[in-house]
């Protein structure tokens, strides 16, 4: 029972800071600038400008009948953090539109544009480290994707475009409606930031002939663990051996000379590494 409850305390700490990161973001990066982000903030701040009532009360209005609607999708725990995530969202908005309004602060929209999308980033991320969701396209992409075969980041691509492409009539300002476009991706990247880490590392695999050996120099001059696969080549009567590694970046050039020196008819493909667990990771 006390695992169950330090774990809740710590996905609610998660949503706490991550609600207070997208509300400072919005405040100070894009209502004093006049352009809009994805998700909800941005259809917030899109329905903030079209009817004057406040940004924290359209995040309300926009999520209530969503989630009344993708209740049964969430799962109770989740659609409960859900909730409270969205509320805290509005009260902080609201709140920070008072007393954080810094006009001058950032006045360069590219500044904006950048550090907006990436503070945004990082609390989305930590509210879906936290096993919530800030609500709007999250919970529309559950729906549709539980009822569909449309993949969840689809959907939610599709919102961001209806997002932005809407701004372009509200702010009527196409260069802002680009700079979103700016935003939308870095957040994008934070958030990846966020829930894989800023690894360095590279999956590798190497086609030889001469796998015995260069598995030995491999190990003997980076002291990396590998695993040799073996598998038939698309010819029939043509073994192939793989080795598959996973290295650290900065080491990949001493990589590529052992494998010169050892066999000058492998085949190497580097991949990226964008999660790891287990083995010290």
């Amino acid at each position: 029972m006390s695992k169950i409850f330090t774990t809740e305390v710590k996905n609610y700490l998660y949503v706490i800071f991550g609600v207070l990161l997208i509300a400072i973001s919005v405040v100070i990066f894009f209502v004093p600038n006049n352009f809009t982000t994805g998700g909800t903030p941005g259809a917030a701040l899109l329905l903030h400008k079209l009817t004057g009532f406040s940004i924290g009360s359209m995040v309300i209005a926009i999520n209530i009948p969503l989630l009344i609607w993708g209740y049964k999708y969430l799962g109770k725990r989740f659609a409960i953090r859900t909730i409270f995530a969205i509320i805290l969202i509005s009260l902080f908005i609201d709140l920070f539109s008072k007393y954080l309004y810094f006009p001058d602060l950032i006045s360069n929209i590219l500044l904006a544009s950048i550090f907006g999308g990436l503070v945004i980033g990082l609390g989305v991320g930590l509210i879906i480290k936290g096993n919530a969701s800030a609500g709007g396209s999250t919970v529309v992409a559950r729906i549709v994707s539980a009822n569909s075969h449309i993949k969840p980041a689809q959907v939610i691509l599709i919102i961001d475009v209806i997002i932005v492409v809407s701004s372009i009539y509200v702010f009527k300002d196409l260069e802002k409606a680009l700079w979103s476009i700016m935003s939308i991706y870095v957040t994008a990247k934070a958030i990846d930031v966020v829930l894989t880490g800023t690894l360095t590392t590279k999956v590798i695999h190497i086609a030889t002939n001469k796998p015995e050996l260069l598995s030995k120099r491999i190990t003997q001059r980076l002291g990396n663990d590998g695993t040799i696969l073996k598998g038939t080549a698309l010819h029939p009567n043509q073994d192939k051996t793989l080795i598959f590694i996973v290295l650290d970046v900065k080491r990949l050039g001493t990589l590529r000379q052992i494998i010169q020196e050892t066999d000058k008819e492998a085949f190497m493909i580097v991949m990226e590494a964008s999660e790891m667990l287990g083995r010290g990771h």
